[in-house]
């Protein structure tokens, strides 16, 4: 029999200029005392983690605030961010600045230190146990000071397990925060790399979860089966067209005006807010079940706007470097869809056929700057078969893909992603 429920989660919501300073006084109303900020070392230097502070204080919250979170989080930073709030605890909330690696951070602080094990219990199988939390997680808010990763609106929690060198990551409804606080003057002067990977996220949360597996498609499932990812449905989709739309007029300007103006901050944000609230139900696919294996597998790569301490694909140009081909693979599963997200993106797309899509998407990449093709991060032919190893593990993603996904389509479409144009 087929699914004929869908359903439909999200965070509660405060989105403006100024936002990240207001918040304090709705964590008194949680009965909240003390407070873990967690934050990462580039966003406390920026000033950003210490303004929001302030505004809690002022509210009567006592602060502590950990900023050692790290720019893609490996199950080594998470354990160190977990035994540091085990130590300065306890805690009533926990308040994540920063991108989608101190919110992630964040959501295993708040997992762990109310619940008992370590990691590996909670991540997702088969590398971890998946077991569900057994207590009520630490109220969490989220506040992003990037466009892009949407972590303020999902239930995932993702990181690098170094001993199998595999991204992976904790997928559970719980992981959601209570609150998102999206203000875009945090973001406004994020480096036009940044602003570049991470408006990528935002496209590709959108088309991934528009071109999704519909969720009647899907087997009929009992209350207790039913996960947060459950396909493509008539709300997500809203979101992910009016994303697609705001990407289409800001996403450029956003990367070569460096400093984004207040007009083209906010429609970035808000772009990354509604993907956000679009994908954290609907689900995503093909490209980010290939991102995890390309950033975790990354040899000598360092971009200009990260850090250059060590290697690193930033998670949204790891989704972005296959998603040109991978919807090129998808295009016979509703063609429509596919035809209708380009046209969201560039009105004068032309064409009906399966290169549509790529076609515009490759165009966008190459005007903000994401590398061409996997070659320009490192990769060659003699990795393709590692990619795939890497990616097929990756079955709680493919199964949100439209058709079926065997390892000789992953083959394809890595082999054909390593040049672009």
């Amino acid at each position: 029999m087929s699914e004929t429920v869908f359903t439909y989660a999200a965070p509660a919501l405060k989105f403006g200029r100024g936002a990240s300073r207001e918040f304090g006084w709705d964590l008194t109303t949680w009965g909240a005392r003390r407070v873990l900020l967690v934050t990462d070392p580039g966003v406390a230097a920026v000033g950003h983690a210490a303004s929001v502070a302030e505004g809690l204080v002022a509210r009567g919250l006592s602060v502590t605030t950990y900023d050692q979170s790290r720019v893609e989080p490996t199950d080594e930073s998470l354990t160190h961010a977990v035994e540091f709030a085990r130590d300065a605890g306890p805690f009533d909330a926990v308040v994540a600045v920063g991108g989608g690696s101190s919110i992630d951070t964040a959501k295993a602080v708040a997992l762990l230190v109310t619940n008992p094990g370590d990691l590996m219990d909670y991540i997702n199988a088969p590398v971890g146990k998946a077991r569900a939390p057994q207590h009520p997680l630490l109220p969490l808010v989220a506040v992003p000071t990037t466009t892009g990763t949407g972590s303020e609106s999902t239930t995932i929690c993702v990181m690098d397990v170094l001993s199998l060198k595999v991204k992976t990551g904790i997928s559970h409804a719980a992981l959601r925060p209570r609150l998102a606080v999206v203000d875009p003057d945090l973001s406004a002067t994020q480096p036009p790399n940044v602003t570049a990977a991470a408006g990528m996220d935002i496209l590709c949360h959108a088309l991934e979860s528009y071109t999704a597996r519909w969720y009647g498609d899907f087997d009929a499932k009992t209350p207790e089966q039913r996960v947060p990812y459950c396909g493509s449905n008539p709300i997500a989709d809203l979101w992910s067209e009016r994303a697609l739309g705001l990407l289409a007029g800001a996403f450029r300007s956003a990367v070569r005006e460096g400093g984004m103006a207040p007009e083209v901050a906010e429609q970035m944000a808000m772009a990354a807010t509604f993907a956000g609230l679009g994908f954290g139900n609907a689900g995503v696919h093909i490209p980010h079940a290939n991102a995890y294996p390309i950033a975790g597998r990354v040899r000598d790569f360092r971009p200009a706007g990260y850090p250059q301490d060590e290697p690193i694909v930033p998670h949204g140009m790891a989704v972005a470097l296959t998603a040109p081909e991978a919807f090129r693979f998808l295009f016979d599963a509703s063609p429509e869809r596919h035809l209708r997200a380009a046209r969201l993106l560039d009105p004068a797309a032309e064409g009906n056929d399966a290169d549509v899509l790529p076609r515009t998407l490759a165009a966008l990449m190459r005007d903000v700057g994401i590398p061409n093709g996997l070659g320009e991060v490192g990769y060659g032919e003699s990795d393709v078969d590692d990619l795939v190893e890497g990616a097929i593990k990756q079955q709680r993603l493919l199964a949100t893909a439209p058709k079926e996904v065997t390892e000789d389509d992953l083959a394809g479409i890595i082999g054909a992603s390593l040049v672009h144009w």
